[in-house]
């Protein structure tokens, strides 16, 4: 199964880095937040990767044209034009990077990678949060009950609308949240079936808008719920926390050694 990132936004909360990169290009211990997502997944098998790029895409591109260069030692023999790796570790990714435009919206740039995912599920994320969701729970979970899309709910006092969720996890509506709410938010590792596509209209579809909202009346829209750890890389102080619990050892997202 493919796994779909969200990389091309502009990372206006975040724009003392995001001035000069992409905001998944952000490093957390000297590497990529978007590296430690795709670490994170490919732990438990997913090694497939659909990049969707706009601004600044060719700062991306060039991360992973020139990985060797950003995870080996290298000798330059400058005289006879040779470069030798050392020490080279070759993660076992097939990456395809793919310009979805400068500003199409989430929905919009999920739909245009329909050619790279077929008609087969596939994983979706945004290029900017971390987590210790268990992913392999999250695919039984999202075969078992046979809807469109399975997002994963999240409780976090946060900024971000609110979802109403049945018992039995199905979605029934989306909404601003109010004092009286505890929370639960879409934090991202979603699932979903190739029907998702019939839901995106063009480039100005916002994915957390519209097509989640009729996907929830549809009956089509269901929560995997996470009470572990989540964190979204939203401002300057949120990369901080990230990297503070990284140099200290306590990374929950990191389950490679």
């Amino acid at each position: 199964m493919k796994v779909v990132l969200l990389a091309g936004g502009f990372g206006t909360r975040i724009s003392e880095e995001s001035h000069l990169k992409p905001k998944p290009m952000i490093e957390i211990g000297e590497k990529p937040i978007l590296w430690h997502i795709m670490k994170y997944y490919s732990q438990y098998g997913f090694h497939e990767f659909v990049i969707c790029l706009g601004y600044k895409q060719y700062v991306v591109k060039e991360f992973f044209a020139d990985y060797f260069l950003h995870t080996s030692d290298v000798t330059f023999d400058l005289a006879n034009n040779k470069m030798e790796v050392h020490n080279n570790y070759s993660e076992p990714w097939k990456v395809t990077l793919v310009d979805t435009g400068l500003n199409t919206m989430t929905g919009g740039r999920v739909r245009r990678i329909r050619p790279f995912v077929g008609d087969e599920p596939f994983m979706l994320t945004y290029g900017d949060g971390v987590a210790n969701v268990n992913l392999e729970e999250l695919e039984k979970f999202h075969r078992a009950h046979g809807k469109i899309a399975t997002i994963t709910a999240v409780n976090v006092g946060q900024r971000f609308g609110i979802m109403d969720i049945r018992k039995d996890g199905a979605i029934q509506a989306f909404r601003e949240k109010n004092d009286h709410d505890g929370a639960l938010i879409n934090g991202g590792f979603m699932l979903m079936n190739s029907g998702i596509f019939d839901y995106l209209e063009d480039d100005s579809t916002v994915l957390e808008k519209a097509p989640l909202e009729n996907l929830a009346k549809d009956g089509q829209l269901m929560a995997y719920p996470h009470s572990g750890f989540w964190k979204c890389m939203d401002t300057q102080r949120d990369r901080q926390q990230l990297e503070k619990l990284w140099q200290e050892g306590k990374a929950p997202w990191k389950i490679w050694d």
